[in-house]
């Protein structure tokens, strides 16, 4: 029988707030090291707490992304142990009253749809940040105290791919939702996985893999342990419950330490902060500011014609997702697309810009997309005044007057070009005739060359053709 993986995930975010879970002090990552820092921050003795119901309402608008029972009546309490990053000596972190349960998220791995559990969302503080050299170690205590959600999974991914699609989904939701900014690499979003395998349905002694420093990573990581267990039974050993460490030059987990027994973090309530209890009111204000989601404009995306490809890209871009939703229903979708993901996409990377300090209102767009159906305006025109509809209030016919261009529509003048091109390409004239369609786009080419791009397509083909046909 073959070995069984099993995978659970532990998901730590950092919340978009201004300030930290228990005091004033700033909420801001980049800032000189312990300079955002208050006496309630680093612990000093007679300070006391105050909660930011601000990370309260993400921490609920979270849990409702991700379909979970809410604790609407909750606490906190203190998790104590020590750590140089822990000033107090404990840690305040919701243990007994999560603000959410039994919440799942919707994956698809090879066009296999798959619901992921969640066990429970809670909200925690952060710790101080170490920085370690071979002589000393250094806290930056701005990140202490910063609000967490922490979200567990449920042991119901059963494979590397299944893992990363969790993870790239749940990034996903948090960012769409506003949040958490979900940096990995600034350690705003951080993961960690507990993967056991085993032959029987009975799950096998588990090793957790802390502190995961990206999505593709959490694959590797995951692989590579569940070769190292399996050779570790398959030579007749033993898995001990162990903290590892994913070493992502050497492409292996690590050993960090043995848990020889069950942590005993002696959670008690936190005395000098009372139950906090969300209203109907909150409840309600938090599920009118979830924007519409991933799925629901994927859904909304693939009924309106756009490729896959392109769903996925305009999902990546937030910016001009929401700019998307701003249009018109009767618009051509397709094109639409394809133009904020071609051209307006690499005049926004160029000049780092965001779609909305352009100015190229929808209006505007919704203008060119029209013309384009109509045979008014060519892509290669489009190509040519793009920046000034990016860059001007200007309407598209005061832009395109202003670059001397005449989108050619009149039969007679078109005609004339036609039979012109046709007298100079007799040989191509010939290959036409003899069936050969590669002749029909050069002689195309000819014409729209000749007219300096402004030429109806449409039009210039059904002369063309019915010239030829004569």
């Amino acid at each position: 029988m073959d070995y069984k993986t099993t995978v659970g995930i532990e998901i730590h975010c950092e919340l978009k707030t201004n300030s930290k879970m228990f005091s004033h002090g700033a909420n801001g990552y980049g800032a000189t090291a312990n300079s955002n820092i208050t006496e309630i921050d680093l612990g000093y003795p007679g300070s006391l707490p105050v909660l930011n119901k601000g990370a309260i309402l993400l921490a609920l608008r979270a849990a409702l992304v991700l379909n979970c029972t809410i604790n609407k009546r909750m606490h906190f309490d203190r998790k104590n142990y020590f750590y140089p990053d822990l000033p107090k000596g404990y840690q305040i972190t919701q243990a007994r009253t999560p603000i959410g349960v039994h919440g799942y998220v919707e994956i698809e791995v090879n066009g296999v749809p798959k619901k992921i559990g969640i066990h429970d969302i809670h909200i925690e503080e952060d710790t101080a940040k170490s920085a370690h050299s071979a002589t000393s170690s250094l806290l930056d205590f701005n990140r202490a105290g910063v609000p967490l959600i922490e979200i567990v999974t449920e042991p119901d991914m059963n494979s590397p791919e299944e893992a990363m699609a969790y993870v790239e989904k749940l990034r996903e939701l948090l960012l769409y939702a506003d949040i958490s900014d979900c940096k990995i690499e600034e350690g705003s979003m951080r993961c960690d996985v507990n993967v056991s395998v085993s032959k029987t349905e009975t799950l096998g002694t588990r090793a957790e893999i802390k502190n995961i420093g990206s999505i593709s990573n959490v694959g590797l990581a995951i692989q590579k342990e569940v070769e190292h267990q399996i050779e570790v039974y398959e030579q007749g050993g033993t898995i001990q419950e162990e903290t590892r460490r994913f070493d992502e030059k050497a492409g292996k987990t690590v050993l960090m330490r043995v848990k020889e027994t069950g942590n005993d973090y002696r959670y008690f309530p936190e005395p000098d902060i009372p139950f906090f209890e969300l209203t109907d009111e909150d409840m309600e204000m938090v599920q009118k500011t979830i924007p519409v989601l991933p799925n629901e404009r994927r859904k909304f995306y693939k009924e309106k014609g756009i490729s896959e490809i392109n769903q996925n890209k305009l999902i990546q871009n937030r910016d001009l997702s929401d700019y998307l939703l701003t249009a018109p229903e009767e618009l051509n979708y397709v094109v639409t697309s394809n133009i904020l993901l071609g051209d307006v996409l690499a005049y926004l990377n160029k000049t780092r810009k965001k779609i909305e300090e352009t100015h190229l209102s929808m209006e505007k767009l919704t203008k060119v997309v029209q013309m384009l159906d109509e045979g008014k305006l060519t892509n290669k025109i489009l190509k040519e005044i793009l920046e000034d509809l990016l860059e001007t209030d200007d309407a598209i016919d005061e832009v395109i007057k202003k670059h001397g261009i005449t989108q050619m529509n009149d039969t007679d003048s078109l005609m004339t070009v036609v039979k012109q091109v046709i007298n100079a390409n007799p040989e191509s004239v010939s290959d036409y005739r003899n069936g050969k369609d590669r002749a029909l786009k050069y002689l195309m080419g000819q014409i729209m060359k000749e007219t300096k791009g402004g030429a109806n397509p449409a039009l210039v083909n059904q002369l063309l053709v019915e010239e030829l046909t004569k």
